[in-house]
């Protein structure tokens, strides 16, 4: 069985930051396996949620406020569909992992 990283390891993978080499196998999986894509779409969501909440604590009205974050959310919810190969590979080589040779 692959080990999970804590709460605290996968906050810090999720917004960029590299998993001990213990845990290779779970970082593998996560990056390769068939629904990798859903994963990275919810680590955008997991990084773009402190800017949503805090665009309600700005002054002014609170349909501005709402239609302020779904911009917000749709547009790093769209670079993260887009990009997301990219942003996989570089993951991949930010754990000394190879790239998968097949396009998923």
């Amino acid at each position: 069985m692959r080990r999970r990283p804590n709460a605290l390891q996968w906050l810090r993978y999720a917004f960029g930051g590299r998993l001990p080499s213990a845990q290779q196998d779970w970082v593998r999986h996560d990056l390769t396996d068939a629904d990798w894509r859903w994963r990275e779409i919810f680590r955008v969501c997991v990084q773009i949620a402190v800017p949503v909440i805090g665009v309600f604590f700005l002054p002014g009205p609170l349909e501005i406020r709402i239609l302020t974050a779904a911009l917000i959310l749709c547009g790093a919810l769209f670079v993260g569909a887009a990009y997301g190969d990219e942003l996989r590979n570089r993951r991949l080589r930010q754990h000394g992992l190879p790239r998968p040779r097949r396009r998923d």
